[in-house]
């Protein structure tokens, strides 16, 4: 399952403005929909059940802003197959067989939950293999897939940083409008991830919560979502690294059992081209570098 050529040409995509206004970076890595049919064949459920794990339209909603001078980036395979917002090998040995390399981060809790960089399962917790892989299945996809995309971003930040001495990542995802346990609390419009303080400067996170509570979203922070791989990768404020992730409720733009755009599709999209203008308007010289406060 290592030849990618046609399905999934381009694997991701980044569309650079002919000129930057800030060192702003929108980046999609979760609203990939090209589900390559070896993939398919493997898989024990349907592709409307992989869907569930989808951003679905999420890089949609961002993609007009590479022509406000912000340029965009989407990955276009799906998160079920790789995902990167997680470390390149956090793998679950028991998805595989043979031996995985001895680098391999076997044990952390999302490998325990089954969403390592290759996922056991869908969102809502479907098993989705009906057999185990091959480990050089996964490094497979991990070298095609999983690095080019990474070292394509990195590139991006460095260019950014180099021309403006910082650099703010806007990371962009979407969540289900309920929550898997009947005890988490009504989920708000908007969730804010900046890693407890430590990814992003604390002035761009009030920055996104008084721009959109002003357009008539709900806010909350950093629960249940404080950021991935990403945002903390990303992340260094002290070098004038700002990574901020957002959670988007689906129910606001979609219809998520039909996965639909919903009719407010277009005003969503319409706020992220005012949080982006929002964003733009920050002075660098507010953003550091400097240290983050502590947690």
């Amino acid at each position: 399952m290592t030849q990618f050529d046609g399905e999934l040409s381009p694997p991701f995509e980044i569309v650079e403005p002919a000129h930057w206004r800030a060192p702003i970076i929108f980046n999609s890595p979760h609203s990939g929909s090209v589900y390559p049919d070896e993939f398919l064949n493997a898989s024990r459920i349907d592709v409307a059940a992989l869907r569930r794990s989808e951003d679905s339209f999420m890089d949609e909603l961002i993609s007009d802003l590479s022509e406000r001078g912000f340029p965009t980036v989407r990955v276009n395979f799906p998160r079920s197959y790789v995902d990167v917002n997680r470390e390149p090998y956090e793998l679950d040995p028991r998805m595989f067989t043979g031996r995985l390399p001895s680098f391999a981060n076997t044990r952390s809790m999302r490998v325990a939950g089954g969403l390592g960089t290759i996922p056991r399962v869908v969102g809502d917790g479907q098993e989705i293999y009906r057999e185990r892989l091959s480990v050089d299945d996964a490094l497979g996809r991990i070298e095609a897939l999983y690095k080019p995309y990474h070292r394509a971003l990195r590139r991006l930040i460095n260019k950014a940083h180099q021309a403006f001495g910082t650099v703010i990542l806007v990371d962009c995802h979407s969540m289900p409008s309920v929550g898997v346990s009947r005890d988490e609390p009504r989920r708000p419009d908007i969730v804010i991830g900046d890693r407890y303080g430590t990814s992003c400067a604390g002035l761009l996170p009030d920055v996104v919560e008084e721009t959109m509570s002003e357009l008539g979203y709900s806010i909350g922070r950093n629960k249940p979502y404080a950021g991935g791989f990403i945002t903390e990768h990303y992340g260094n404020p002290a070098s004038g690294l700002h990574t901020v992730q957002l959670e988007l409720n689906r129910a606001i733009y979609m219809d998520e059992r039909r996965r639909e755009r919903s009719p407010r599709f277009a005003q969503v999209a319409a706020d992220f081209t005012a949080l982006a203008d929002a964003l733009a308007q920050v002075p660098l010289g507010d953003l550091g570098p400097f240290q983050a406060a502590a947690e």
